[in-house]
């Protein structure tokens, strides 16, 4: 009896001279062309099982690979389809370093299809040896996440960097100042022209992007409010504005000694502007050049290191700043949700886990107070 002719897109199957059956069918790939798929069977039912397969595959548009991608393949296409389109720029960056530098190096000739437990662990020791620890961590990291999106995809079936532990890394101890230390660093800033980023970064524990990204739209003096709506980051060559880290927008009541340093801010900037004349280039900043243009990032790191080493002060990184005012409200009994408001944490639990340094004194202070509660608890007669 002759097999019914399969309707167009549904391929063909044909008897090989060796005895097979070989089927062929057009496919969709992973970079959205539509390559021809061949399969074999011992008989024509699981040659035609195999075909049907591949169809059903087709018409649910998910991409059958007319062969394995080598992974560096995957890397660069998953980057600029998934990445790129969908996350940070500073995440694409980020991302693509450890792509170009650690991964591919380690594993871009291999198949997606043959990766192996072995080959991932072999590849976590070489980059530990080779970077560090920290650095083995995010590059697993980063596999582990590419894979999944292979898994998603259904071209492999499991995603092996999930079966190897990433390096243990030690967590690096946080250095802040005391209040003394603190209070010191501002006066020393204080003739600096960042004066007031500064402020803001001790009393708000602002992210560096987010003082930089800060407009005057964003700040009502007179209700005392500030507002983070995005932040100014630098990737590479462009320096750009992007939404908040978590993309939320917060609402910070100002302190009042973030009042005073604001409004010497507009008082300078506006002589700033009359100066610039024609050359002035608005942008809506709050804290800008001479001529208006918003300020590097990194020279606002470097003035923060620079003052807080000619005031004697012990070295710590801007961005610790925003460690210590989480330190200092909770040593002033703020509860830990508002703290996690104040400082634009998505998860609690960052909150607690890594900005609470507890300082020797506050440690004392807790158990004078144990002291207190149990010593006026106790009966004369129970005291030696």
């Amino acid at each position: 009896m002759a097999r019914k002719k399969n309707p167009n897109g549904s391929g063909s199957i044909w008897r090989r001279k060796d005895g097979r059956y070989e089927a062929r069918v057009y496919v969709p790939q992973p970079d959205g062309t539509r390559k021809r798929k061949t399969v074999y069977g011992a008989t024509w039912e699981e040659c035609d099982a195999k075909r049907l397969e591949l169809v059903v595959r087709d018409r649910q548009h998910i991409p059958t690979p007319t062969r394995s991608q080598k992974l560096s393949e995957w890397f660069n296409y998953w980057l600029e389809e998934f990445i790129k389109p969908q996350r940070k720029k500073t995440t694409y960056a980020k991302y693509e370093t450890h792509v170009r530098r650690y991964l591919i190096p380690h594993l871009g000739t291999k198949r997606l299809e043959s990766l192996s437990v072995p080959d991932v662990r072999r590849f976590v020791v070489a980059v530990t040896r080779e970077a560090s620890a920290a650095t083995a961590k995010e590059s697993h990291r980063v596999l582990r996440t590419a894979l999944a999106a292979a898994c998603r995809e259904e071209l492999i079936s499991r995603n092996v960097a999930t079966l190897v532990p990433a390096p243990r890394v030690e967590m690096r101890e946080m250095k802040t100042w005391t209040v003394d230390q603190t209070v010191a660093f501002l006066e020393a800033a204080r003739p600096d022209p960042l004066y007031t980023a500064f402020v803001l970064a001790v009393a708000l524990g602002l992210r560096r992007g987010e003082i930089l990204g800060l407009r005057w739209s964003d700040i009502d003096l007179e209700r005392r409010t500030l507002t983070v709506r995005n932040q100014l980051q630098r990737v590479q060559k462009e320096l750009y504005a992007d939404s908040t880290k978590n993309r939320r927008t917060r609402v910070i009541p100002l302190p009042l000694m973030c009042i005073a340093p604001l409004r010497w801010r507009r008082l300078r900037q506006a002589r700033q502007r009359d100066s610039a004349g024609d050359g002035w280039e608005e942008s809506g900043y709050v804290f800008t050049s001479r001529t208006g243009r918003p300020i590097e990032p990194r020279n606002l790191s470097r003035s923060f290191e620079r003052i807080a080493a000619e005031a004697g002060l012990p070295r710590i990184r801007l961005h610790d700043a925003r460690h210590g005012c989480a330190t200092f409200l909770f040593a002033a009994g703020v509860a830990p949700r508002v703290v996690m408001e104040i400082l634009g944490h998505s998860q609690i639990a960052v909150t607690m886990n890594v900005y609470t340094h507890i300082s020797e004194d506050t440690r004392r202070e807790a158990m004078n107070h144990m002291d207190r509660l149990l010593t006026r608890t106790r009966s004369p007669r129970d005291r030696p």
